[in-house]
């Protein structure tokens, strides 16, 4: 079985001195969910982005689904690569209600808003589609911003730290609520965070990363 995603020896650096990823390989597996686990600073929202199109690798090769979206030679921009991708926080479209971020990546006209209502439905917050990001609380803007990151049906979802602005008893609640969905649905995600509490809950697999290096 090919993997669904791959990174081989991937480098980054920025003014060819400072090193923030060293030589970073890993494989996921299709509904698999790996977190990579490090302190703030070793790299890993920098590698998320690289894998998202966002930033390219300074060397090294990014396969999805097998096809090359990244190496020396070739950078697939993001819009490309198929990918859902939750940051922790202000990820929302300030000027586009609930619904209108929720579809925003939706390509096709036809059930954009019924595709968006029910993502909208599946994390609770289906009442607050005509409110604005400012109109919302934390956990309601997380909410929208899940929901959105799962409308195109990615082939994999990449989550920044996504619950890492929300208080303690909201994280806990919102971390059933998600398990539940991406279990639901088998999809494969790659999650980045501090929290080794958060990466044993969801976790198939726990990567370590710090110094810009899997230890």
């Amino acid at each position: 079985m090919m993997p669904m995603l791959e990174l081989e020896n991937i480098s980054h650096s920025y003014n060819e001195k400072r090193a923030i990823l060293t030589n970073v390989s890993l494989k996921m597996m299709a509904g698999e969910f790996v977190s990579i686990l490090g302190p703030s600073g070793s790299g890993k929202s920098t590698l998320l982005r690289i894998i998202s199109g966002l930033d390219k690798q300074t060397s090294g090769k990014i396969k999805i689904n097998n096809n090359i979206v990244s190496d020396e030679n070739y950078h697939s921009p993001p819009e490309k690569r198929n990918l859902g991708l939750v940051v922790q926080d202000k990820s929302l479209f300030p000027h586009l209600n609930a619904l209108r971020n929720v579809t925003f990546g939706i390509r096709s006209q036809k059930d954009r808003d019924a595709i968006g209502r029910d993502l909208l439905k599946l994390f609770k917050v289906d009442q607050h589609e005509k409110k604005f990001p400012n109109e919302l609380s934390g956990g309601e803007q997380q909410r929208v911003a899940l929901a959105r990151s799962l409308a195109p049906k990615p082939n994999i979802l990449l989550l920044d730290e996504p619950f890492s602005a929300l208080d303690d008893d909201l994280k806990e609640e919102l971390y059933m609520e998600t398990k539940k969905i991406i279990q639901d649905k088998s999809m494969t995600v790659l999650m980045v965070t501090h929290d080794r509490k958060e990466a044993e809950i969801f976790s198939d697999k726990i990567i370590f990363l710090k110094d810009g290096c899997i230890k």
